[in-house]
Protein backbone atom coordinates (compact mmCIF):
# COMPACT_ATOMS: atom_id res chain seq x y z
CA UNK A 1 0.00 0.00 0.00
CA UNK A 2 2.76 2.40 0.98
CA UNK A 3 4.68 1.59 -2.20
CA UNK A 4 1.60 2.31 -4.31
CA UNK A 5 1.11 5.68 -2.64
CA UNK A 6 4.79 6.46 -3.04
CA UNK A 7 4.73 5.56 -6.71
CA UNK A 8 1.67 7.73 -7.22
CA UNK A 9 3.37 10.63 -5.47
CA UNK A 10 6.49 10.23 -7.57
CA UNK A 11 4.43 10.07 -10.76
CA UNK A 12 2.60 13.23 -9.76
CA UNK A 13 5.85 15.04 -9.02
CA UNK A 14 7.33 13.94 -12.34
CA UNK A 15 4.23 15.15 -14.18
CA UNK A 16 4.30 18.50 -12.38
CA UNK A 17 7.99 18.92 -13.15
CA UNK A 18 7.38 18.11 -16.81
CA UNK A 19 4.55 20.63 -17.01
CA UNK A 20 6.64 23.31 -15.34
CA UNK A 21 9.32 22.85 -18.01
CA UNK A 22 7.04 24.26 -20.70
CA UNK A 23 6.11 27.88 -21.15
CA UNK A 24 4.68 30.05 -23.87
CA UNK A 25 7.20 30.85 -26.59
CA UNK A 26 7.24 34.46 -27.70
CA UNK A 27 4.59 37.11 -27.29
CA UNK A 28 1.61 38.14 -29.35
CA UNK A 29 2.02 40.85 -31.93
CA UNK A 30 -0.81 42.82 -33.42
CA UNK A 31 -4.19 43.36 -31.85
CA UNK A 32 -3.73 40.82 -29.01
CA UNK A 33 -0.49 42.42 -27.84
CA UNK A 34 -0.25 42.21 -24.05
CA UNK A 35 -2.24 38.99 -23.58
CA UNK A 36 -1.00 36.96 -20.60
CA UNK A 37 -3.35 33.98 -20.50
CA UNK A 38 -2.99 31.94 -17.33
CA UNK A 39 0.01 33.99 -16.27
CA UNK A 40 2.12 32.39 -13.56
CA UNK A 41 -0.42 29.74 -12.56
CA UNK A 42 1.19 26.36 -11.87
CA UNK A 43 1.18 24.37 -15.13
CA UNK A 44 -1.03 21.29 -15.15
CA UNK A 45 -1.07 18.30 -17.49
CA UNK A 46 -4.64 16.96 -17.75
CA UNK A 47 -4.73 13.19 -17.38
CA UNK A 48 -7.67 12.67 -19.73
CA UNK A 49 -10.41 14.44 -21.65
CA UNK A 50 -12.57 14.91 -18.56
CA UNK A 51 -9.84 16.72 -16.67
CA UNK A 52 -9.03 18.77 -19.76
CA UNK A 53 -12.65 19.96 -19.98
CA UNK A 54 -12.68 20.74 -16.26
CA UNK A 55 -9.52 22.83 -16.50
CA UNK A 56 -10.65 24.71 -19.60
CA UNK A 57 -14.03 25.64 -18.17
CA UNK A 58 -12.83 26.55 -14.67
CA UNK A 59 -13.08 30.17 -13.61
CA UNK A 60 -9.58 29.99 -12.13
CA UNK A 61 -6.51 31.11 -14.13
CA UNK A 62 -4.70 28.08 -15.52
CA UNK A 63 -1.74 27.00 -17.61
CA UNK A 64 -2.80 23.75 -19.28
CA UNK A 65 -0.12 21.59 -20.90
CA UNK A 66 -1.16 19.04 -23.54
CA UNK A 67 1.44 16.27 -23.80
CA UNK A 68 -0.60 13.58 -25.53
CA UNK A 69 -3.56 12.92 -27.78
CA UNK A 70 -6.93 13.75 -26.20
CA UNK A 71 -9.44 11.72 -28.18
CA UNK A 72 -13.05 12.84 -27.76
CA UNK A 73 -14.47 10.53 -30.42
CA UNK A 74 -17.32 8.55 -28.92
CA UNK A 75 -17.15 10.39 -25.60
CA UNK A 76 -20.57 11.98 -26.09
CA UNK A 77 -22.03 9.22 -28.22
CA UNK A 78 -23.08 9.20 -31.84
CA UNK A 79 -26.30 10.14 -33.55
CA UNK A 80 -27.92 8.70 -36.64
CA UNK A 81 -30.43 10.79 -38.54
CA UNK A 82 -31.67 11.70 -41.97
CA UNK A 83 -29.41 14.22 -43.67
CA UNK A 84 -28.91 15.19 -47.28
CA UNK A 85 -26.40 15.13 -50.11
CA UNK A 86 -26.49 18.67 -51.58
CA UNK A 87 -23.27 18.14 -53.55
CA UNK A 88 -23.91 14.61 -54.79
CA UNK A 89 -23.17 11.15 -53.43
CA UNK A 90 -19.91 10.39 -55.21
CA UNK A 91 -16.85 9.36 -53.25
CA UNK A 92 -15.30 12.48 -51.77
CA UNK A 93 -18.47 14.59 -51.60
CA UNK A 94 -19.51 16.10 -48.28
CA UNK A 95 -22.98 15.19 -47.14
CA UNK A 96 -24.84 17.36 -44.65
CA UNK A 97 -26.30 17.00 -41.19
CA UNK A 98 -29.77 18.54 -41.07
CA UNK A 99 -28.67 20.52 -38.03
CA UNK A 100 -31.95 22.31 -37.30
CA UNK A 101 -34.33 19.86 -38.87
CA UNK A 102 -35.11 22.17 -41.79
CA UNK A 103 -31.79 22.99 -43.43
CA UNK A 104 -31.84 20.16 -45.97
CA UNK A 105 -33.94 21.08 -48.97
CA UNK A 106 -36.32 18.55 -50.49
CA UNK A 107 -34.39 19.11 -53.71
CA UNK A 108 -31.43 17.19 -52.34
CA UNK A 109 -31.19 13.43 -51.98
CA UNK A 110 -31.84 12.18 -48.46
CA UNK A 111 -29.08 10.11 -46.88
CA UNK A 112 -28.57 8.52 -43.50
CA UNK A 113 -25.85 10.29 -41.54
CA UNK A 114 -24.10 9.00 -38.45
CA UNK A 115 -21.96 11.57 -36.72
CA UNK A 116 -20.00 12.01 -33.53
CA UNK A 117 -21.74 14.29 -31.04
CA UNK A 118 -18.55 15.54 -29.36
CA UNK A 119 -17.53 17.48 -32.46
CA UNK A 120 -20.81 19.34 -32.73
CA UNK A 121 -19.90 21.91 -30.09
CA UNK A 122 -16.44 22.85 -28.87
CA UNK A 123 -15.33 23.24 -25.27
CA UNK A 124 -16.13 26.64 -23.80
CA UNK A 125 -12.78 28.10 -22.68
CA UNK A 126 -13.03 30.41 -19.67
CA UNK A 127 -10.95 33.56 -19.25
CA UNK A 128 -7.32 33.69 -18.16
CA UNK A 129 -6.15 30.44 -19.70
CA UNK A 130 -2.96 29.31 -21.41
CA UNK A 131 -3.19 26.11 -23.47
CA UNK A 132 0.17 24.90 -24.72
CA UNK A 133 1.18 21.71 -26.49
CA UNK A 134 4.39 19.78 -25.95
CA UNK A 135 6.42 19.33 -29.14
CA UNK A 136 4.05 17.60 -31.62
CA UNK A 137 2.04 15.73 -29.02
CA UNK A 138 -0.76 18.12 -28.07
CA UNK A 139 -3.59 16.82 -30.25
CA UNK A 140 -7.34 17.17 -29.77
CA UNK A 141 -9.32 14.68 -31.85
CA UNK A 142 -13.03 15.20 -32.35
CA UNK A 143 -13.48 18.40 -30.33
CA UNK A 144 -12.90 22.10 -30.95
CA UNK A 145 -12.61 25.16 -28.71
CA UNK A 146 -15.04 28.04 -28.12
CA UNK A 147 -14.25 31.55 -26.93
CA UNK A 148 -17.62 33.14 -26.23
CA UNK A 149 -19.74 34.75 -23.51
CA UNK A 150 -17.13 37.32 -22.53
CA UNK A 151 -14.09 35.03 -22.56
CA UNK A 152 -10.87 37.05 -22.47
CA UNK A 153 -7.11 36.92 -21.95
CA UNK A 154 -6.46 33.49 -23.48
CA UNK A 155 -3.41 31.98 -25.19
CA UNK A 156 -3.55 28.81 -27.30
CA UNK A 157 -0.20 27.64 -28.63
CA UNK A 158 1.21 24.59 -30.38
CA UNK A 159 -1.74 22.19 -30.60
CA UNK A 160 -3.65 20.36 -33.33
CA UNK A 161 -7.44 20.14 -33.66
CA UNK A 162 -8.54 17.43 -36.05
CA UNK A 163 -11.33 15.10 -37.19
CA UNK A 164 -14.59 16.93 -36.53
CA UNK A 165 -17.01 14.86 -38.63
CA UNK A 166 -15.17 15.87 -41.82
CA UNK A 167 -17.62 14.01 -44.05
CA UNK A 168 -20.52 16.26 -43.02
CA UNK A 169 -21.30 19.94 -43.46
CA UNK A 170 -22.32 21.14 -39.98
CA UNK A 171 -20.00 18.50 -38.54
CA UNK A 172 -18.08 20.90 -36.31
CA UNK A 173 -15.88 24.01 -36.15
CA UNK A 174 -12.32 24.00 -34.85
CA UNK A 175 -12.23 27.43 -33.16
CA UNK A 176 -15.27 29.60 -32.51
CA UNK A 177 -15.24 33.24 -31.36
CA UNK A 178 -18.14 35.47 -30.31
CA UNK A 179 -18.22 38.09 -27.54
CA UNK A 180 -14.54 37.60 -26.70
CA UNK A 181 -11.47 39.77 -26.20
CA UNK A 182 -7.67 39.59 -26.08
CA UNK A 183 -7.03 36.10 -27.46
CA UNK A 184 -3.87 34.81 -29.13
CA UNK A 185 -3.96 31.59 -31.17
CA UNK A 186 -0.45 30.64 -32.29
CA UNK A 187 1.14 27.63 -34.00
CA UNK A 188 -2.13 25.72 -34.18
CA UNK A 189 -2.91 23.19 -36.90
CA UNK A 190 -6.53 22.63 -37.89
CA UNK A 191 -7.57 19.92 -40.33
CA UNK A 192 -10.26 17.40 -41.35
CA UNK A 193 -13.31 19.40 -40.30
CA UNK A 194 -16.96 19.37 -41.21
CA UNK A 195 -17.17 23.10 -41.20
CA UNK A 196 -15.02 26.15 -40.40
CA UNK A 197 -11.42 26.22 -39.25
CA UNK A 198 -12.07 29.63 -37.64
CA UNK A 199 -15.52 31.14 -37.20
CA UNK A 200 -16.39 34.52 -35.70
CA UNK A 201 -20.04 35.08 -34.80
CA UNK A 202 -21.82 38.43 -34.84
CA UNK A 203 -21.14 39.36 -31.21
CA UNK A 204 -17.94 41.46 -31.11
CA UNK A 205 -14.55 39.80 -30.69
CA UNK A 206 -11.85 42.39 -30.15
CA UNK A 207 -8.06 42.26 -29.95
CA UNK A 208 -7.57 38.85 -31.56
CA UNK A 209 -4.27 37.64 -33.05
CA UNK A 210 -4.08 34.49 -35.15
CA UNK A 211 -0.43 33.79 -35.93
CA UNK A 212 1.80 31.03 -37.29
CA UNK A 213 -1.18 28.71 -37.80
CA UNK A 214 -1.54 26.00 -40.42
CA UNK A 215 -4.99 25.78 -41.99
CA UNK A 216 -4.79 22.45 -43.79
CA UNK A 217 -7.61 22.29 -46.29
CA UNK A 218 -6.80 18.87 -47.69
CA UNK A 219 -9.71 16.56 -47.00
CA UNK A 220 -11.22 13.31 -48.20
CA UNK A 221 -14.66 14.97 -48.16
CA UNK A 222 -15.39 18.37 -49.68
CA UNK A 223 -18.28 20.42 -51.01
CA UNK A 224 -16.70 20.28 -54.46
CA UNK A 225 -15.89 16.56 -54.16
CA UNK A 226 -12.29 17.34 -55.05
CA UNK A 227 -10.32 17.29 -51.74
CA UNK A 228 -10.32 21.11 -51.38
CA UNK A 229 -12.02 22.30 -48.19
CA UNK A 230 -14.38 25.21 -48.78
CA UNK A 231 -15.47 26.28 -45.28
CA UNK A 232 -12.30 27.99 -44.02
CA UNK A 233 -12.45 31.32 -42.14
CA UNK A 234 -15.87 32.87 -41.50
CA UNK A 235 -15.85 36.46 -40.21
CA UNK A 236 -19.26 37.97 -39.58
CA UNK A 237 -18.59 39.86 -36.35
CA UNK A 238 -19.58 43.35 -35.32
CA UNK A 239 -16.42 45.46 -35.01
CA UNK A 240 -14.19 42.40 -34.72
CA UNK A 241 -10.45 43.15 -34.68
CA UNK A 242 -8.28 40.35 -36.07
CA UNK A 243 -4.56 40.26 -36.82
CA UNK A 244 -3.79 37.39 -39.22
CA UNK A 245 0.00 37.05 -39.16
CA UNK A 246 2.33 34.39 -40.62
CA UNK A 247 -0.46 31.88 -41.27
CA UNK A 248 -0.38 29.19 -43.96
CA UNK A 249 -3.70 28.59 -45.74
CA UNK A 250 -3.31 25.49 -47.88
CA UNK A 251 -5.53 23.58 -50.33
CA UNK A 252 -8.80 25.45 -49.81
CA UNK A 253 -11.45 26.62 -52.27
CA UNK A 254 -13.39 29.42 -50.54
CA UNK A 255 -14.09 31.57 -47.50
CA UNK A 256 -10.42 32.30 -47.03
CA UNK A 257 -11.68 34.53 -45.50
CA UNK A 258 -15.35 35.37 -45.78
CA UNK A 259 -14.78 38.98 -44.73
CA UNK A 260 -18.10 40.31 -43.53
CA UNK A 261 -19.90 41.93 -40.61
CA UNK A 262 -17.85 45.00 -39.75
CA UNK A 263 -14.65 43.04 -39.18
CA UNK A 264 -11.28 44.80 -39.24
CA UNK A 265 -8.88 42.19 -40.64
CA UNK A 266 -5.13 42.80 -40.88
CA UNK A 267 -3.44 40.05 -42.89
CA UNK A 268 0.33 40.32 -42.71
CA UNK A 269 2.94 37.90 -44.08
CA UNK A 270 0.42 35.10 -44.49
CA UNK A 271 0.60 32.59 -47.33
CA UNK A 272 -2.31 31.28 -49.40
CA UNK A 273 -1.36 28.31 -51.55
CA UNK A 274 -3.13 25.89 -53.87
CA UNK A 275 -6.63 27.35 -53.82
CA UNK A 276 -8.65 26.24 -56.84
CA UNK A 277 -11.60 28.51 -56.08
CA UNK A 278 -11.42 31.87 -54.35
CA UNK A 279 -9.88 33.35 -51.23
CA UNK A 280 -11.60 36.59 -50.17
CA UNK A 281 -15.38 36.96 -50.26
CA UNK A 282 -17.82 38.82 -48.00
CA UNK A 283 -20.24 41.70 -47.73
CA UNK A 284 -20.20 45.48 -47.86
CA UNK A 285 -18.86 46.26 -44.38
CA UNK A 286 -15.87 43.91 -44.20
CA UNK A 287 -12.52 45.70 -43.96
CA UNK A 288 -9.28 43.94 -44.90
CA UNK A 289 -5.69 45.11 -45.19
CA UNK A 290 -3.39 42.58 -46.87
CA UNK A 291 0.34 43.27 -46.82
CA UNK A 292 3.46 41.19 -47.28
CA UNK A 293 1.21 38.25 -48.14
CA UNK A 294 1.78 35.53 -50.71
CA UNK A 295 -0.78 34.07 -53.10
CA UNK A 296 0.67 31.07 -54.89
CA UNK A 297 -1.55 29.14 -57.29
CA UNK A 298 -4.73 30.85 -56.07
CA UNK A 299 -7.26 30.96 -58.89
CA UNK A 300 -9.24 33.95 -57.58
CA UNK A 301 -7.67 35.89 -54.69
CA UNK A 302 -10.84 37.98 -54.33
CA UNK A 303 -14.29 37.51 -55.89
CA UNK A 304 -14.96 40.16 -58.49
CA UNK A 305 -18.25 41.29 -56.95
CA UNK A 306 -16.83 41.84 -53.47
CA UNK A 307 -18.48 44.99 -52.14
CA UNK A 308 -16.51 45.54 -48.93
CA UNK A 309 -13.33 47.45 -48.23
CA UNK A 310 -10.00 45.82 -49.08
CA UNK A 311 -6.54 47.25 -49.50
CA UNK A 312 -3.94 45.04 -51.16
CA UNK A 313 -0.48 46.53 -50.76
CA UNK A 314 1.73 46.99 -53.81
CA UNK A 315 4.98 48.83 -54.38
CA UNK A 316 2.92 51.72 -55.76
CA UNK A 317 0.48 52.22 -52.88
CA UNK A 318 2.50 51.01 -49.85
CA UNK A 319 3.06 54.52 -48.51
CA UNK A 320 -0.69 54.97 -47.95
CA UNK A 321 -0.27 52.90 -44.77
CA UNK A 322 2.17 55.28 -43.12
CA UNK A 323 -0.27 57.66 -41.47
CA UNK A 324 -2.32 55.09 -39.58
CA UNK A 325 0.09 52.15 -39.26
CA UNK A 326 3.17 54.21 -38.49
CA UNK A 327 5.07 52.59 -41.37
CA UNK A 328 4.72 51.79 -45.03
CA UNK A 329 3.07 48.51 -45.94
CA UNK A 330 4.92 45.58 -47.48
CA UNK A 331 3.86 44.66 -51.00
CA UNK A 332 2.06 41.38 -51.61
CA UNK A 333 3.34 38.74 -54.01
CA UNK A 334 1.25 36.73 -56.47
CA UNK A 335 2.45 33.74 -58.48
CA UNK A 336 0.28 31.71 -60.86
CA UNK A 337 -2.73 33.50 -59.37
CA UNK A 338 -5.49 35.83 -60.41
CA UNK A 339 -5.40 39.58 -59.87
CA UNK A 340 -5.50 41.11 -56.39
CA UNK A 341 -5.48 44.90 -56.73
CA UNK A 342 -8.15 46.52 -54.49
CA UNK A 343 -6.92 49.90 -53.24
CA UNK A 344 -9.52 51.06 -50.70
CA UNK A 345 -7.88 52.77 -47.72
CA UNK A 346 -11.05 54.48 -46.47
CA UNK A 347 -11.09 52.36 -43.28
CA UNK A 348 -7.48 52.93 -42.20
CA UNK A 349 -8.51 55.26 -39.38
CA UNK A 350 -9.94 52.20 -37.60
CA UNK A 351 -6.36 51.09 -36.89
CA UNK A 352 -5.87 54.11 -34.63
CA UNK A 353 -5.05 53.09 -31.07
CA UNK A 354 -4.49 49.43 -31.95
CA UNK A 355 -1.22 47.54 -31.75
CA UNK A 356 0.05 46.89 -35.26
CA UNK A 357 1.97 43.73 -36.14
CA UNK A 358 5.38 44.09 -37.73
CA UNK A 359 5.86 43.01 -41.33
CA UNK A 360 8.64 41.66 -43.50
CA UNK A 361 8.73 41.18 -47.25
CA UNK A 362 6.46 38.75 -49.04
CA UNK A 363 9.58 36.97 -50.24
CA UNK A 364 10.59 36.28 -46.64
CA UNK A 365 7.09 35.01 -45.88
CA UNK A 366 7.15 32.68 -48.90
CA UNK A 367 10.32 30.97 -47.72
CA UNK A 368 9.57 30.79 -43.99
CA UNK A 369 5.85 30.58 -43.28
CA UNK A 370 4.96 27.21 -44.89
CA UNK A 371 7.80 25.49 -43.05
CA UNK A 372 7.20 27.08 -39.66
CA UNK A 373 3.43 27.39 -39.35
CA UNK A 374 1.40 24.96 -37.29
CA UNK A 375 1.90 22.75 -34.30
CA UNK A 376 5.17 20.91 -33.78
CA UNK A 377 6.95 23.82 -35.47
CA UNK A 378 7.28 26.12 -32.50
CA UNK A 379 10.20 28.48 -32.96
CA UNK A 380 11.61 31.29 -30.89
CA UNK A 381 11.47 33.38 -34.07
CA UNK A 382 7.67 33.45 -33.89
CA UNK A 383 7.61 36.59 -31.73
CA UNK A 384 9.78 39.22 -30.17
CA UNK A 385 10.18 37.87 -26.64
CA UNK A 386 10.31 34.29 -25.45
CA UNK A 387 10.50 31.96 -22.51
CA UNK A 388 11.57 28.59 -23.83
CA UNK A 389 12.20 25.22 -22.20
CA UNK A 390 14.95 22.88 -23.33
CA UNK A 391 12.46 20.77 -25.27
CA UNK A 392 10.88 23.81 -26.89
CA UNK A 393 14.34 25.12 -27.78
CA UNK A 394 15.03 21.84 -29.53
CA UNK A 395 11.79 22.21 -31.45
CA UNK A 396 12.77 25.77 -32.36
CA UNK A 397 16.14 24.59 -33.65
CA UNK A 398 14.41 21.94 -35.75
CA UNK A 399 11.98 24.49 -37.20
CA UNK A 400 14.84 26.89 -37.96
CA UNK A 401 16.75 24.13 -39.73
CA UNK A 402 13.66 23.23 -41.73
CA UNK A 403 13.16 26.85 -42.74
CA UNK A 404 16.72 27.29 -43.95
CA UNK A 405 16.48 24.21 -46.13
CA UNK A 406 13.89 25.80 -48.41
CA UNK A 407 14.02 28.99 -50.43
CA UNK A 408 10.60 29.04 -52.02
CA UNK A 409 6.95 28.45 -51.26
CA UNK A 410 6.79 25.66 -53.81
CA UNK A 411 9.55 23.73 -52.09
CA UNK A 412 7.92 24.31 -48.73
CA UNK A 413 4.57 23.01 -49.96
CA UNK A 414 5.68 19.38 -49.97
CA UNK A 415 6.93 19.66 -46.40
CA UNK A 416 3.75 21.31 -45.18
CA UNK A 417 1.35 18.96 -46.93
CA UNK A 418 3.21 15.97 -45.53
CA UNK A 419 2.66 17.01 -41.92
CA UNK A 420 -0.72 15.36 -41.60
CA UNK A 421 0.56 12.00 -42.77
CA UNK A 422 3.57 12.16 -40.47
CA UNK A 423 1.61 13.22 -37.39
CA UNK A 424 0.61 10.73 -34.74
CA UNK A 425 -3.00 10.93 -35.93
CA UNK A 426 -3.93 9.37 -39.26
CA UNK A 427 -6.93 10.39 -41.28
CA UNK A 428 -9.55 7.72 -42.09
CA UNK A 429 -10.18 6.96 -45.72
CA UNK A 430 -13.41 8.03 -47.37
CA UNK A 431 -16.06 5.35 -47.43
CA UNK A 432 -16.99 3.86 -50.77
CA UNK A 433 -20.31 5.39 -51.75
CA UNK A 434 -22.19 5.57 -55.01
CA UNK A 435 -20.44 7.53 -57.72
CA UNK A 436 -23.75 8.62 -59.19
CA UNK A 437 -24.54 12.32 -59.25
CA UNK A 438 -28.27 13.09 -58.84
CA UNK A 439 -29.98 14.88 -61.69
CA UNK A 440 -29.87 18.67 -61.38
CA UNK A 441 -26.86 18.79 -59.06
CA UNK A 442 -23.59 19.82 -60.65
CA UNK A 443 -20.19 19.28 -59.06
CA UNK A 444 -17.82 21.96 -60.39
CA UNK A 445 -14.12 21.32 -60.02
CA UNK A 446 -13.15 24.43 -58.13
CA UNK A 447 -15.07 27.56 -57.34
CA UNK A 448 -18.04 27.84 -55.06
CA UNK A 449 -19.93 24.62 -54.22
CA UNK A 450 -23.08 24.54 -56.31
CA UNK A 451 -25.30 23.53 -53.41
CA UNK A 452 -26.58 25.94 -50.76
CA UNK A 453 -24.26 27.73 -48.37
CA UNK A 454 -24.50 26.40 -44.81
CA UNK A 455 -27.04 28.65 -43.18
CA UNK A 456 -30.19 28.12 -41.23
CA UNK A 457 -33.19 30.00 -39.94
CA UNK A 458 -34.15 30.30 -36.31
CA UNK A 459 -31.47 27.96 -35.04
CA UNK A 460 -31.26 27.08 -31.37
CA UNK A 461 -28.42 24.62 -31.92
CA UNK A 462 -25.32 25.75 -29.97
CA UNK A 463 -22.41 26.58 -32.21
CA UNK A 464 -24.40 27.15 -35.36
CA UNK A 465 -25.51 30.18 -37.29
CA UNK A 466 -28.87 31.85 -37.56
CA UNK A 467 -29.61 33.19 -41.02
CA UNK A 468 -30.01 36.94 -41.18
CA UNK A 469 -33.10 38.44 -42.74
CA UNK A 470 -33.39 39.46 -46.34
CA UNK A 471 -32.82 36.18 -48.18
CA UNK A 472 -35.23 35.61 -51.02
CA UNK A 473 -32.97 33.30 -53.02
CA UNK A 474 -34.42 29.86 -53.72
CA UNK A 475 -32.51 26.64 -53.33
CA UNK A 476 -33.00 25.85 -57.01
CA UNK A 477 -31.26 29.06 -57.99
CA UNK A 478 -28.37 28.33 -55.66
CA UNK A 479 -27.96 24.95 -57.32
CA UNK A 480 -28.26 25.96 -60.96
CA UNK A 481 -26.97 29.53 -61.18
CA UNK A 482 -23.75 29.33 -63.18
CA UNK A 483 -22.51 32.50 -61.53
CA UNK A 484 -22.61 30.73 -58.21
CA UNK A 485 -20.60 27.85 -59.64
CA UNK A 486 -18.03 30.34 -60.91
CA UNK A 487 -17.67 32.23 -57.61
CA UNK A 488 -19.56 35.24 -58.95
CA UNK A 489 -22.36 35.33 -56.45
CA UNK A 490 -24.41 38.47 -56.06
CA UNK A 491 -23.91 40.69 -53.04
CA UNK A 492 -27.47 39.86 -52.04
CA UNK A 493 -26.78 36.15 -51.94
CA UNK A 494 -23.62 36.69 -49.92
CA UNK A 495 -25.48 38.83 -47.40
CA UNK A 496 -28.10 36.10 -47.05
CA UNK A 497 -25.31 33.72 -46.18
CA UNK A 498 -24.11 35.77 -43.20
CA UNK A 499 -25.04 34.37 -39.85
CA UNK A 500 -25.06 34.82 -36.12
CA UNK A 501 -23.18 32.37 -33.94
CA UNK A 502 -25.33 31.33 -31.01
Amino acid sequence: MKSTVALGLVAGLVQAAAAADYAVVGAAEGFAYGVTGGGDATPTIPADIDELKTLLTSEDPAVIVLDKTYNFLGSEGTSTATGCAPYGTAVGCQEAIDATGNWCSSDYPSVEVTYDEAAMEGIQVASNKTIIGVDDKGIMIGKGLRFTNGASNIIVQNIMITDLNPQYVWGGDALTFADSDLIWVDHVTTQYLGRQHYVFGQDPSSRITLSNNYINGYTNYSANCDSYHYWTVELVGTDDQITFQNNYVYHTSGRSPALSGSTLFHAVNSVWEDNDGHAVEGDSNGQGLFEGCVFNNVTTPIVDDFSGHVFAATSDNADKCSTHLGRACEANSLTSSGAFTPDDDSFFSNFTGLSIASATSAEDAASSVPNNAGFGKLSSSSSSSSSTSNAAAAAAADASSSSSSSSSTTAAKASASARASSASYSYPEASATSSATPSGISRPQGGRPSGPPPQESGSSVPGYYTQTSGSTETDSKVVTDSKVSKCKRSAKLRRAQMAEDK
